[in-house]
């Protein structure tokens, strides 16, 4: 790879942008595509195809060639908002499923790296804690205090970055009445749907470890949906 295109690469890598790059086998020519050029590039919708599946592969152009395409996209950052029990379980799960956790929760007392070994912990409120870490189309967000003050906040920037999940736990009466703060923020309704509330799968879930699953095996389902759909012409 040309030092150029390398350099390109690594800039998107560190913004957390998606791109790809395509190789052509017969010369070994490379070009970059950035993410947010892909609609404007020949192979458009071949490489939205390959983003959206996260797998690498060939392509044909329109001469019908043969071009590989590496995709390089943002490993998925799991932040969940409170530091609570479910939080705990979740954490060991997390790392098994290759997730970048980290809990921010303002509440000192559950905020402790003794509670959360080998994890990233922010003891700040959400909007502080927003300020270092951007939510991005790659990040899977769960807001857990059920403490409105702590969660609205969370959910509210959640929505304005299109995190690719954004769940809340609570019940549906709990959640009927943040739908109705968030409208009072100024959030439209195909908005606010996109938060999956009552969280997780209904599997049963009672434990904080079986939650915990139950949320996972949610956000897991969701990230997949795409390549799933690709995969199955749905």
């Amino acid at each position: 790879m040309r030092l150029d295109t390398l350099t390109a690469l690594n800039a998107e890598r560190a913004a957390r942008r998606p791109a790809l790059v395509v190789t052509d086998p017969a010369d070994g020519r490379q070009r970059l595509v950035r993410g947010a050029e892909i609609d404007a590039d020949p192979l458009a919708e071949a490489l939205r195809k390959r983003l959206a599946s996260g797998a690498s592969g060939l392509v044909e152009d329109p001469q019908g060639r043969p071009l590989f395409v590496a995709v390089h996209a943002p490993p998925v950052r799991l932040i969940v908002v409170g530091a609570v029990h479910i939080t705990q379980a979740l954490a060991s799960m997390a790392g098994q499923l290759g997730l970048d956790l980290t809990v921010i929760d303002p509440r000192t007392a559950f905020a402790t790296p003794e509670r959360f070994p080998g994890v990233t912990v922010i003891a700040e409120w959400p909007d502080t804690a927003f300020r270092t870490i951007a939510l991005d189309t790659y990040t899977a967000l769960l807001a857990l205090t059920h403490d409105p003050k702590i969660d609205d906040p969370a959910l509210s920037a959640a929505l304005r970055a299109d995190c690719a999940y954004v769940g809340a736990l609570g019940s549906r009466k709990t959640h009927a009445r943040r739908v109705e703060r968030l409208k009072q923020a100024g959030f439209a309704d195909e908005e606010i749907a996109r938060i999956h509330a009552p969280i997780g799968l209904d599997i049963g879930a009672v434990s904080p470890a079986e939650i915990a699953l139950a949320i996972l095996a949610q956000v897991i389902a969701t990230l997949r949906r795409e390549r799933i759909a690709a995969r199955t012409g749905a």
